[in-house]
């Protein structure tokens, strides 16, 4: 007789260890992909705590560094036991507020300056080559020349209209024709509107010598003699701005993919951008509208974060966030010891900085090509 056909059971245990083997063979190089996921977890957080700390170290030179240095024991007696000397007063009345406007400042310039290289792809991407900041000047200008403000925290709200004015002027040029506001006609758009503002500010500097006289003391960029009065003006506008952009962290990650891929992934992108350059343009509005056009934060802060935590949005801007006061603050107090009793404006001192770090990026990115 024919023998009997096998039964099926083999095949069918077969099948059945298949899962359990695949699932002990994949077993075991997850679980060193979740180690190395776990450790860049820890490497992150890491450097995040490392900011945190230059940020505070960065703080405490502000406080105690300048014309007149204070010893770090007098600047801590002074903000937790006030006190009526000299000291105690230049802290508590000059420093603290200088201080508090720069990390505001700092922060600010470095979320939007992060925003809007992811935005619009573009390496060399920040508030002011994208008009925005000379839309904060034109609106000083304007506040000067023709509504009779002349007080720091007057030129706050005007900084921040005239940036705002300029951004929706770069977005609406670049938002016509095919394709909507891709990132070469965001920055296409962002080259004529600068370039429009420019001579607009130069044409009525000309005209008009008072104004030239008091705008250029706030076109250089400086934390001198910012008091609390303009931080309790910036603080909204930064919390704002933050929340923004951080709301639309994952939709700049899927955005740097394309925008195809982006789309495919679920994310709508003309809400991340729309968000995000909200969020971008409410940060530098009051960033500059305070502190002046401080040079190359939003430019250089961006890649120094990407450098330590990777380019995951979701930990590169609180990064940026740190890492941008620290800039600031450390230029702002290297202007002060540089030309002791008299100070050289934080916009100059981090111009100097930037300046060389911009000529090595186009370097690095050009022998790379």
């Amino acid at each position: 007789m024919p023998a009997a056909p096998a039964p099926r059971s083999t095949p069918a245990g077969a099948s059945a260890a298949a899962p359990a083997e695949a699932a002990a063979g994949s077993g075991s190089p997850s679980a060193p992909g979740r180690s190395r996921r776990t450790v860049a977890l820890w490497g992150r957080l890491g450097w995040l705590l490392a900011g945190a700390a230059a940020l505070a170290l960065a703080a405490l030179l502000s406080l105690a560094l300048g014309s007149r240095p204070i010893p770090p024991s007098a600047v801590w007696d002074a903000l937790l036991h006030g006190g009526h000397s000299n000291a105690a007063e230049v802290v508590r009345t000059l420093r603290v507020p200088r201080t508090v406007v720069g990390v505001m400042v700092g922060a600010a310039l470095g979320l939007a300056g992060t925003v809007l290289q992811g935005l619009t792809r573009n390496p060399i991407a920040e508030p002011g080559i994208l008009g925005i900041s000379q839309g904060a000047a034109a609106g000083v200008v304007g506040a000067i020349a023709f509504a009779g403000v002349h007080t720091l925290s007057g030129y706050v709200w005007f900084g921040f209209v005239g940036a705002g004015i300029a951004a929706l002027a770069v977005y609406a040029v670049a938002a016509k024709g095919r394709g909507g506001a891709t990132p070469v006609k965001l920055a296409l758009s962002g080259a004529a509107v600068n370039a429009l503002l420019v001579a607009l500010v130069s044409g009525v500097l000309t005209t008009r010598a008072a104004a030239l006289d008091e705008f250029r003391f706030w076109q250089v960029g400086s934390l001198s003699d910012r008091d609390a009065t303009i931080a309790g003006q910036v603080w909204p506008f930064l919390v704002v701005g933050a929340l923004l952009v951080l709301s639309v962290a994952r939709g700049l990650d899927a955005l740097a993919l394309g925008e195809d891929m982006a789309r495919g992934l679920g994310q709508r992108v003309a809400t991340v951008r729309i968000v995000g350059g909200l969020g971008a343009t409410v940060l530098t509005g009051a960033g500059v509208a305070a502190a002046g056009p401080i040079a190359f934060v939003g430019l250089a802060v961006p890649h120094m974060a990407r450098a330590l935590v990777g380019a995951g949005h979701r930990w590169l801007l609180p990064m940026a966030a740190l890492l941008g006061p620290v800039v600031l603050l450390v230029s702002d107090v290297a202007g002060r010891l540089v030309m002791r009793p008299g100070e050289v404006p934080a916009g100059v001192m981090t111009a100097l900085v930037g300046a060389p770090f911009l000529v090595i990026l186009v370097r690095r990115r050009a022998v790379a090509a």
